[in-house]
Order: C-alpha cells, then structure tokens, then sequence
C-alpha cells in the first residue's frame, strides 16, 4: 500500500482504499460460500438425494438470504437464486396425480 509515499493523496482517500480492500474481501468470500452451497445443491439434486437436497437448500437460501440483506447481491437476484433453486429441488419430488 503506497501510504505514506503518495503525499498527494489525502487521509480519508487512503482510508477509503483500506476500507474498500476489506469489502472487498469480504464480499468476494460470501459470494465464494454461495457459489458453493449452490453447486452442491445441485449435485445433491444430480445425485437424486432429496433429504440431502433439502438440507443443503436449507443453507444455500440462508446465505443467500444473508447477503442480499446486507446489500453483496442484490435482493432480487438473492430472490431469483432461492427461487431457482427451490424449484430445482421440489422437482425431485414425485407430482401428485391431482
């Protein structure tokens, strides 16, 4: 980090960049942890195990839920990944004849 040998830049500048750094990070990691709940939502749904489908929904829509609240997705697209996902899974079940 050039801190201290850019004399042009000012204090709240440099902090911004410390800052964005760390959002940065973070916010690359949820994504990280969604991408693979998500894969392994789907290999539970490819494997054709529906509890272990369910539990893995189970967490992907939890951090799903948790990063579009804290604004790392935006909400419709945390909405549109749970929705997709969901529907995934419930077509493991077999239809009831109606």
């Amino acid at each position: 980090m050039p801190e201290k040998s850019a004399p042009n830049k000012s204090k709240s500048a440099l902090k911004r960049v410390r800052q964005n750094e760390v959002k940065t990070l973070r916010n690359k990691s949820a994504k990280s942890v969604i991408k693979t709940l998500t894969k392994k939502v789907e290999s539970e749904v490819a494997s054709k195990s529906q509890e272990g489908a369910e539990s893995a929904l189970k967490e992907a829509i939890s951090a799903i839920d948790k990063a579009a609240k804290k604004g790392i997705i935006h909400r419709n697209t945390g909405s549109r990944r749970v929705s997709r996902l969901t529907r995934l899974v419930k077509s493991l079940t077999p239809a009831e004849a109606a």
